[in-house]
């Protein structure tokens, strides 16, 4: 959703599940790519006529999906990671030689809060259509749960 507001002509979504894929869609993704790590890379350069993509967001946080990231994104590019990873190591050769800008921390939320609260206001955006899946608090492991299984996209709890 960020990529189509800031104008990217081509978004490329990694998702393996439909619901995930058809919300993707939805909010702007050009191109989705169902497969992982090596191969997914690949798909990626097939993409972008070999060079990889301009900027990539890794959301997952895990060895894989950060290296994936990073030799995915084109030489000069840039990856944002998201989050916090669990327990992932950069090969400092890897990184030195792929000329990949690798940026993260927490979001400066304030920042962006009031434009994203208006474009919510005036209907342009709705990222709430990822919570497929409403449950009472007391029932939050089964919210993770049901996520981790790929049954919810994400889980709105509700006091």
């Amino acid at each position: 959703m960020a990529a189509k507001q800031l104008g990217a002509e081509r978004i490329i979504a990694m998702s393996r599940h439909a619901d995930r894929q058809a919300l993707a869609r939805d909010f702007g993704a050009t191109d989705i790519i169902e497969e992982r790590g090596d191969a997914g890379v690949r798909k990626i350069k097939q993409l972008t006529d070999g060079l990889g993509a301009h900027s990539v967001l890794e959301a997952v946080g895990t060895q894989e999906s950060m290296m994936q990231a990073i030799h995915a994104t084109r030489a000069g590019g840039h990856v944002g990671f998201v989050g916090v990873s669990h327990d992932v190591a950069l090969p400092g050769r890897d990184l030195f030689y792929s000329h990949v800008h690798l940026h993260g921390g927490p979001a400066p939320v304030r920042q962006y809060l009031p434009e994203l609260i208006d474009l919510i206001l005036r209907g342009t955006i709705n990222p709430g259509r990822v919570f497929d899946l409403e449950l009472p608090l007391d029932q939050a492991p089964e919210a993770y749960k049901a996520m981790d299984e790929r049954r919810a996209i994400k889980v709105l709890l509700r006091p």
